[in-house]
């Protein structure tokens, strides 16, 4: 089971940061990450991060803004977002997935997925 939290509504500019709390799963074995979708557009990838943490992945679009990252001890994984945009607002879901290929990764090909949370930010 995964428990993303930490969206809200902020203004151009703020930053946030989303917290996900896995349960379930040997969360140091697995690969996490996160994605967003806009009502009425496909879901999109966001980023990922490996096992390990020492590989990471974003979307063009966040690359140079958003920081993923985890901690394996409290089985929990991050989204910082920085520098944010209108066009950033959606609902954020985290993922996870037992191997990790960037091709499944970007294309949401995942078999985990967690309740979302909304982030909404103002011009």
């Amino acid at each position: 089971q995964l428990q993303a939290s930490g969206g809200g509504l902020v203004q151009a500019g703020d930053s946030l940061r989303l917290s996900c709390a896995a349960s379930g799963l040997t969360f140091n074995t697995y690969t996490m990450g996160w994605f967003r979708q806009v009502p009425g557009k496909e879901r999109e990838f966001v980023a990922v991060v490996a096992w390990s943490g020492g590989i990471t992945d974003y979307a063009d679009s966040v690359k140079g803004r958003f920081s993923v990252s985890r901690d394996n001890a409290k089985n929990m994984v991050y989204l910082q977002m920085n520098s944010l945009k209108p066009e950033d607002t959606a609902v954020y879901y985290c993922a996870a997935d037992a191997i990790y290929n960037s091709y499944n990764w970007q294309k949401g090909f995942i078999n985990i997925w967690g309740q979302g949370t909304q982030v909404t930010v103002s011009s």
